[in-house]
């Protein structure tokens, strides 16, 4: 039935996706390969133990797939994982944002523009190697602008953008 068939909860696939972006960015550790591919092709392996007891499809639906994932992780890997690739970042403003790692390329935050006042230099993850890619918001949650120098965005663009939304959103 493949992948498609287990139960992937919202943060199963967090996981996942974390895992997959430090087998890229640092791949010199030893992270496992959880891409589709290799899940497929090593279903026996990884998921068998898990499955005692099970004949139907529903039975499925029983399985923790973060824990199963997790138990595929090195433990010396596990204790730097939340270090390495944070699930939420901490902004000037006081609040916490979840990180996007599912993409192909860099990790995003999405959060309003407003809540980076303060805030000189895109946020690192991997040990420094890799730039959040900043997804800057309106007040109303709207895409304004994408970039991974917010120093060039306040010396740059800011005054267009900050222009651009006194139009939108008056005092």
């Amino acid at each position: 039935m493949g992948l498609a068939a287990l139960p992937w909860t919202e943060g199963a696939e967090e996981f996942r996706a974390r895992i997959i972006f430090l087998r890229r960015a640092m791949p010199d550790l030893g992270w496992p390969d959880f891409s589709d591919s290799t899940l497929t092709a090593t279903l026996a392996e990884w998921l068998s133990p898990y499955l005692s007891g099970m004949s139907k499809r529903a039975d499925l639906q029983r399985l923790d797939l973060t824990q199963i994932l997790r138990s595929m992780v090195a433990h010396p890997l596990l204790a730097r994982l939340d270090k390495l690739a944070p699930v939420r970042m901490e902004v000037p403003s006081g609040g916490h944002y979840r990180i996007d790692y599912a993409g192909e390329g860099d990790p995003v935050l999405r959060v309003r523009l407003q809540e980076l006042f303060g805030m000189k230099t895109a946020p690192q993850v991997a040990d420094g190697r890799v730039l959040l890619k900043i997804e800057l918001l309106s007040p109303a949650g709207r895409p304004l602008a994408v970039t991974q120098s917010l120093e060039t965005f306040w010396v740059n663009a800011y005054a267009d953008v900050r222009k651009d939304m006194r139009g939108r959103y008056p005092k």
